[in-house]
């Protein structure tokens, strides 16, 4: 009896710690939020939708409508290429409806502005290959992408990528170290801080709320968003960036010494904590296979996810 004891309190003692483990790199809520069946986004009454410093309205179907990219402010971007503006029915949505007419996305998706025309290019084709997939199943806007990679032709993702690459990207996160944020809720596919005034504890997370949700609803590329960190993440997230701190290597040597792309490499100053923490997190688990993921993947492989989230905290209060 003592000895099977013995042997129980054994496998007991590895298997806590194992799932301890597991239970702390599971994908956390906060940048992967769960569909919330409660929200109810704004109904079609038939009038115009309007969004500040611009002329142009469209209805809330248009709005929702794939094949739709809305100008909102033309003078910010040149023309949309046919693909960016409208797809091609059925299968290839419009690039702007998700990504805005010039680029900046959402935390739900990238920011496209300004990244390398050959890695916009490289991304699709891992997208088509399965080198590019995502490390929680069933999320919509990386679904989206590989559904949309098999019928994209070669010509459409070039004009994209040529179109997005020569944008230049605006700074639209605030980031706030605080040890409470706004009482929040899930709305699509983010999260918005509710009305009122009433706040809760932040604990190791990250709420990246849109100043404005209507605004940001309607695709308006000039949407701002505020990103509540926990006190202390800049200046951990500064070390870690900067020198690795023991634990991983320096961003510069390939993302450049301002953090805003190197050759074929992508921007990573000013984007979307909510998003590069994915992208983190993908390369850890292996979800990310292209050309340059083994060197990510090594990046990633020591770090907690509290590193994680310090890291892009400070990426996002950066300019871009």
């Amino acid at each position: 009896m003592k000895v099977a004891t013995a042997f129980l309190a054994s496998i007991i003692s590895v298997a806590l710690p194992a799932a301890a483990a597991r239970a702390a790199d599971a994908p956390p809520q906060w940048a992967y939020p769960a569909n919330n069946p409660d929200y109810k986004p704004p109904v079609d009454d038939g009038r115009s939708v309007r969004v500040p410093d611009s002329t142009a309205g469209y209805t809330w179907s248009q709005l929702r409508d794939r094949f739709i990219a809305p100008i909102w402010h033309p003078g910010d971007h040149r023309p949309l290429p046919d693909i960016v503006a409208s797809g091609r029915k059925p299968d290839v949505f419009a690039c702007g409806y998700c990504h805005r007419a010039d680029g900046p996305g959402g935390p739900e998706n990238a920011d496209l502005a300004g990244l390398p025309k050959s890695y916009i290019i490289q991304q699709m084709a891992d997208y088509k290959s399965g080198a590019r997939g995502t490390a929680v199943s069933g999320r919509s806007p990386p679904t989206l992408m590989i559904a949309l990679s098999k019928p994209i032709t070669d010509p459409e993702v070039e004009a994209a990528a040529t179109y997005f690459s020569a944008l230049q990207p605006r700074k639209r996160i605030k980031v706030v170290e605080s040890d409470t944020a706004p009482k929040s809720y899930v709305a699509g596919l983010l999260w918005a801080a509710a009305e009122g005034s009433e706040r809760e504890p932040l604990g190791q997370r990250i709420l990246e709320v849109p100043d404005d949700l209507i605004q940001f609803e309607s695709r308006d590329p000039r949407s701002t968003f505020t990103a509540y960190v926990p006190v202390g993440s800049l200046a951990k997230g500064e070390a870690l960036v900067t020198k690795g701190a023991g634990k991983t290597l320096a961003c510069a040597p390939c993302h450049g010494p301002d953090l805003k792309g190197l050759g074929p490499l992508p921007r990573i100053a000013g984007r979307s904590p909510s998003y590069m923490f994915r992208q983190l997190y993908d390369f850890r688990h292996g979800a990310r296979t292209g050309e340059w993921s083994p060197l990510m993947a090594q990046v990633a492989s020591n770090l907690e996810q509290e590193d994680m989230l310090a890291i892009v905290a400070y990426l996002a209060s950066l300019d871009p």
